[in-house]
């Protein structure tokens, strides 16, 4: 073995048992708000590259703001597919780690970035094949057709570094790395920022400048976490050994990542119906408030996942290592912060929509008209939003796909599915905006009873004498 191989291994085993010394001894609250403060930061300026996009299109022509909003379905039908092998892999690798088992992290990862390459080049080249019918379905009109094409057409062509990047950011927190994997988001969403009032005003591109600074920015995304696990301060690394494809390990990691990559399916169906039942009762300018909505639920949204995120390597850990003391404390401080977050966001969409709005619109106008009692609306349940999304985090980083699934479905597909297309009979364009709150109350009834299960379950793990005494 060369010696710049020793040292390399050497820095990489200090790494590894730093990390497994925190786990195992650092207080559980101290040790979320390390993991949680990069992971807001990282997703908050994720969600920025549809927000800002769509901040500055709206400057542009509300009618773009539509058309992003139209073929939003098609950017979660990606994000789902990054989540499948992103987050599903990435739990396999924590729980890896928390066995020891750091050559078979690295093979789960490795396999990982070729599932990413093959499905990038697979999702462009069948969204570029089917786009017209795409943008049909999607519900696309003539006033917003142009826009919608030109912009699903480059944000397609830039599909594998999204993949990678978005992806392969989920192990550098796997392994514990939550700051890099914040400086990761923080660089390439930066780049889209600066490049986007370049591109759209300055250069007077429009759309396709939106377009284009997304693409840039994802490609910087993906080149960089790329590096770091090439680099020799990563604990894992990404070597040419493990750049093969298995078949046991592709459904090791989809079992895992079937649950959020369902959540993100979900969400693009409930989209395109959104779409449509807004179409049918509503008009273009309804399909732009919804743009809005979608802007500040992602960003609230975010911030709960941001926890989830940093839950992920701890939860992974916690059942690898079989502390389930540790584990079941962890999901309680999760479920609190969780849902402090959704009442804070709550407060600050119900007091202040005028001022959330006017980000969008250059003078007051349709968006104000149509958005605020839209808005009023659509968040009153989500105080009771935040429980929902840490428990689906929870079941898929414990590697129990199956609850997590069912959550999901029951949640977005079975009900809010459902009222969308029953409460519109009743209220008109109303009723869609109220679809929500109450499939969110109605949801949260269930998610109650499986939550209050799992600490049963949780309970008997921890004392096993009660289990035996049953």
């Amino acid at each position: 073995m060369n010696d710049h191989l020793v040292v390399e291994e050497s820095v990489a085993e200090r790494a590894r048992e730093g990390k497994w010394e925190e786990m195992r001894t650092e207080p559980i609250l101290k040790l979320l708000l390390k993991y949680f403060l990069p992971a807001l930061v990282g997703v908050i300026v994720s969600a920025l590259y549809n927000i800002v996009d769509r901040v500055f299109l709206g400057q542009v022509d509300p009618l773009a703001l539509a058309a992003l909003s139209a073929i939003f379905p098609v950017v979660l039908v990606r994000v789902a597919l990054g989540m499948l092998i992103g987050i599903g892999g990435s739990v396999r690798v924590s729980i890896a780690l928390g066995k020891g088992d750091y050559v078979g992290a690295e093979r789960i990862m490795g396999h990982a970035f070729v599932l990413m390459l093959i499905v990038g080049v697979i999702f462009a080249v069948t969204g570029l094949l089917v786009m017209e019918p795409l943008l049909r379905f999607f519900g696309v009109t003539a006033q917003t057709h142009e826009y919608a094409k030109v912009y699903l057409e480059i944000n397609l062509l830039g599909s594998i570094f999204s993949l990678v990047g978005y992806s392969m950011n989920n192990f550098i927190r796997a392994e514990g790395s939550a700051r890099m994997a914040m400086y990761s988001m923080l660089i390439s969403a930066v780049t889209n920022v600066v490049l986007d009032p370049i591109f759209i005003f300055l250069f007077g591109w429009g759309v396709p400048g939106a377009a284009w600074a997304t693409f840039i920015s994802q490609a910087l995304l993906a080149v960089w976490v790329v590096g770091y696990f090439l680099r020799r301060r990563s604990m894992l690394k990404l070597r040419w050994s493990n750049l093969r494809f298995s078949w046991t390990d592709t459904l090791s990691i989809f079992a895992i990542g079937f649950a959020p990559f369902m959540i993100q399916i979900a969400a693009s169906l409930v989209q395109s119906i959104f779409n449509k039942q807004l179409l049918t009762y509503g008009d273009d300018y309804d399909m732009s408030v919804l743009g809005v909505v979608n802007s500040i639920s992602m960003l609230l949204m975010m911030s709960i996942v941001a926890l989830n995120q940093a839950s992920q390597p701890i939860y992974g850990y916690c059942v690898g290592a079989k502390h389930y003391k540790r584990l079941r404390t962890t999901f309680r401080y999760a479920l609190a912060v969780g849902t402090g977050i959704a009442v804070v966001g709550f407060l600050l969409v119900e007091l202040f929509p005028s001022p959330i709005i006017r980000f969008f619109e250059k003078t007051a106008g349709e968006l104000q008209t149509h958005g605020i009692p839209a808005m009023r609306v659509y968040f009153l349940a989500l105080p009771l939003v935040g429980m929902q999304i840490i428990a689906i985090g929870y079941f898929q980083s414990i590697g129990n796909a199956v609850t997590s699934a069912i959550l999901t479905v029951v949640r977005q597909i079975v009900l809010l599915v459902s009222m969308l297309f029953l409460l519109p009979h009743f209220w008109g364009l109303e009723g869609i905006w109220r679809a929500t709150p109450v499939s969110d109350v109605l949801s949260a009834i269930v998610f109650v009873v499986i939550i209050m299960r799992e600490f049963y379950r949780l309970q008997r793990l921890i004392h096993p004498s009660l289990a035996r005494k049953r």
